[in-house]
């Protein structure tokens, strides 16, 4: 598993969270989204960051990072 961080210059909606990878979505300013959260694998990552080319959304960094909570 790998935590990722994607930013956005759009804020979009919470309720889009599930669609997306089940990645938690906070509003940082006032027309940024971020999406946290762990995903599977590089292939998730790339099926999340075609769904928000899909719907139009300009992206401002993403973050990769392995996670840390495997027993």
């Amino acid at each position: 598993m790998q935590d990722v961080e994607i930013k956005i210059k759009e804020r979009i909606d919470t309720h889009w969270s599930d669609w997306l990878g089940g990645l938690q979505i906070v509003h940082i300013e006032e027309n940024q989204s971020q999406l946290s959260g762990s995903i599977a694998d590089q292939a998730a990552l790339y099926g999340i960051l075609t769904k928000l080319r899909d719907l139009d959304l300009n992206l401002v960094s993403v973050e990769l990072t392995e996670g840390g909570h495997h027993e």
